[in-house]
């Protein structure tokens, strides 16, 4: 595998670069007092076990736009850098579970989305490496026997059924240490895991069932005006302004007016900084389901008036989320640009990064042939361009220019870690851990 390929990046298809670049200095002049912070914050608020970031970078602005706390996707991260991720679980696990030597996974109730089963082999994969027993349970009600799935890289999963003895969960006679999800619990809190003695990561409580992203938003507002105060950035340069309303019914058109009001209210204070910084792109808002994922219930707005002309097909795609939950709140959020194009076509792409515990492992580009540049990229017709995000995103090169491809990278990863520490403030360890399960430790 060539160097060229290990380290590509899509062309920045912007002249609007300019803070960009100066983010990157910053960054890169700053590197060991940036260090010195986060690790100060991982003192103070451990990371969850693992997460994925989607950034976009416009060039003027490169910002998080989504946080996940259950990420799916390792099978398109760098295989060549597998052994970061090993590290990384080793790592976490000693630090909060020294005893754990046998794991139970609990995946998403896929069993025909190959991609999905892809990821999770990968994931069990790192694990086994790491020194760990593990196995993948099901918390599907009518999976009575175990499955076995054969999967398009020649790989297999063993999923089997879990039952609960008490206030553990095991397979047939093998109890876990630890309980890891790998579920979003978009469709609530599984009564079978209320109260266990054993732990379970990342917590129930992190789940779409109670998690909002304008909370997960207000929190990330909250490190990066800490984290400006350190660096001297416009917090604004990093951070997606946000809002809320009520409650809203996208089928009977309630709570309508409330939210075109608070897009154009929204739209006007982007302007602003678009002139403060000279951009004269026209600025747009992202209005989606305040909880869950999969890239549902999401869409590009221009105006207020956008939101009361929106047609039966578009409010019916608006109106459910995974797991046709209905939407009832949604996060008004900053529209921000992604100028990063890949391939001959210049199709349009994100860098999402993924971290376990504080530790960026790796990353790829999801990229889109058929989507524009102000649209969401997690769509059907998406793919992905893995990135070695590994030794970039930790050891930036002074001796290159800001946007070269390891310091572009390493500012990545400094913005994600920086969503990775808003996440953790949203439920600190203290509220994860069960008096019983403070004692087995």
């Amino acid at each position: 595998m060539s160097i060229e390929h290990l380290y590509a990046v899509p062309h920045l298809t912007t002249a609007l670069s300019g803070p960009l670049h100066d983010i990157e200095t910053y960054l890169l002049e700053q590197q060991a007092e940036i260090e010195t912070w986060f690790r100060q914050q991982w003192l103070k608020t451990p990371a969850p076990f693992y997460a994925s970031v989607d950034l976009r970078n416009a060039g003027f602005k490169l910002a998080p736009v989504d946080t996940n706390l259950f990420p799916a996707g390792f099978n398109n991260l760098n295989p060549a850098f597998m052994t970061l991720s090993i590290q990384a679980v080793q790592s976490v696990l000693e630090r909060i579970c020294p005893k754990a030597v046998r794991i139970l996974l609990l995946p998403e109730n896929h069993t025909r989305n190959q991609h999905y089963l892809e990821s999770l082999a990968t994931l069990q994969e790192i694990i086994t490496k790491a020194g760990f027993e593990i196995r993948i349970g099901s918390l599907l009600p009518e999976l009575e026997e175990k499955l076995t799935i054969n999967l398009p890289s020649g790989r297999k999963l063993l999923l089997e059924p879990i039952q609960r003895q008490g206030n553990k969960v095991k397979i047939d006679d093998y109890e876990p240490c630890l309980v890891l999800l790998n579920n979003d619990l978009s469709s609530g809190r599984p009564e079978i895991l209320e109260n266990l003695e054993q732990m379970i990561l990342p917590p129930l409580e992190l789940g779409w069932s109670n998690r909002l992203k304008s909370d997960h938003f207000t929190e990330y507002h909250r490190a990066t005006k800490e984290f400006s105060t350190l660096t001297g950035i416009d917090p604004w340069l990093i951070t997606p302004l946000f809002c809320n309303c009520g409650k809203l019914d996208f089928m009977k058109r309630e709570g309508e007016d409330c939210l075109a009001e608070n897009v154009d209210r929204m739209l006007v204070e982007i302007q602003k900084k678009y002139d403060e910084y000279h951009i004269s792109k026209p600025p747009f808002v992202i209005v989606k389901a305040d909880s869950g994922t999969y890239g549902m219930g999401i869409m590009t707005i221009h105006s207020g008036a956008e939101v009361r002309e929106l047609n039966r097909k578009q409010r019916t795609r608006m109106a459910k989320s995974k797991g046709g939950q209905i939407v009832t709140e949604v996060l008004i959020q900053e529209g921000v640009y992604t100028f990063e194009t890949w391939g001959d076509q210049q199709s349009v792409a994100e860098p999402v990064v993924y971290m376990v515990d504080h530790f960026v492992v790796g990353g790829f580009y999801r990229v889109h042939t058929e989507r524009g540049a102000n649209e969401n990229l997690n769509a059907p017709g998406m793919h992905f361009e893995p990135l070695a995000f590994a030794e970039t995103c930790n050891t930036p090169d002074s001796n290159k220019a800001p946007d070269a491809c390891p310091n572009r990278f390493y500012a990545y990863g400094v913005i994600a870690r920086l969503a990775l520490l808003a996440a953790a403030r949203e439920h600190t360890p203290p509220d994860w851990i069960s008096p019983a399960q403070l004692h087995s430790l």
